[in-house]
């Protein structure tokens, strides 16, 4: 008979229970299989130019990251060394960073070849009122158009029409007490006047009369229109 005592579960006495060190450890860590993004594995700046040529408005930095599952940071100095490789080249089109995002556009220099390919002879271009209806909204918004009027001294409701057609203007509320709808202008504004913003837009203050005294002007015949209180 053997001499072994044994526990109530059977296991000799003495017998170590304990996992080992390498059991637990693999126990604690699971086999996962992680696979490296496709894009991830790209080289960048042409991955970049591969994603700009497709897009139809300007592209973030951020949302280029994502796609190109890449940081941020190291997407926007890709940017910039590639615009200025364009630069320097002197290439028939430019990167910019326009409207708060990245595009390709035909630099200024060969506009004119572009027009003609494009364009064969016919132009679509906004007329001398839309224009300066447009820069009324630009340099005042939010603006109602009672006041677009007032300061042209014309009625502009067929032309702030167009300027909302053509994606330009949006609305952007309503004027307290009036009630009058307010508009500004859009990001698709911004990218076709090749701005970053509105502090880019040129100080017009040294060859314009006093905004006040433009509204004062104009408001003859439009009795319906309230002058804002401005000091």
């Amino acid at each position: 008979m053997s001499d072994a005592v044994t526990d109530a579960a059977g296991v000799p006495e003495g017998t170590d229970t304990e996992p080992r060190p390498e059991e637990t450890q693999e126990e604690e860590a699971p086999k996962e299989a992680t696979e490296a993004s496709p894009t991830a594995e790209l080289p960048l700046r042409p991955a970049l130019e591969a994603v700009l040529m497709v897009v139809d408005e300007p592209v973030t930095p951020e949302h280029l990251a994502k796609v190109l599952d890449r940081r941020p940071r190291e997407i926007a100095d890709a940017l910039h060394e590639l615009s200025d490789e364009y630069t320097v080249q002197g290439r028939g089109f430019d990167l910019r960073h326009v409207a708060g995002g990245w595009r390709f556009y035909t630099r200024a220099a060969y506009a004119p070849a572009v027009e003609g390919f494009v364009l064969d002879g016919q132009q679509a271009r906004l007329t001398q009122a839309a224009l300066e209806t447009l820069a009324v909204v630009a340099y005042r918004q939010p603006v109602s158009r009672s006041r677009v009027s007032a300061v042209r001294g014309v009625n502009c409701d067929g032309v702030m029409r167009t300027l909302l057609q053509r994606g330009l203007i949006e609305e952007a509320g309503t004027e307290d007490g009036t009630g009058a709808i307010l508009y500004r202008t859009t990001n698709y504004f911004l990218e076709r006047m090749g701005l970053r913003g509105l502090d880019e837009l040129p100080e017009l203050a040294p060859f314009l009369p006093d905004a006040d005294a433009v509204e004062g002007e104009s408001q003859e015949g439009v009795p319906s229109f309230d002058v804002d209180d401005e000091t």
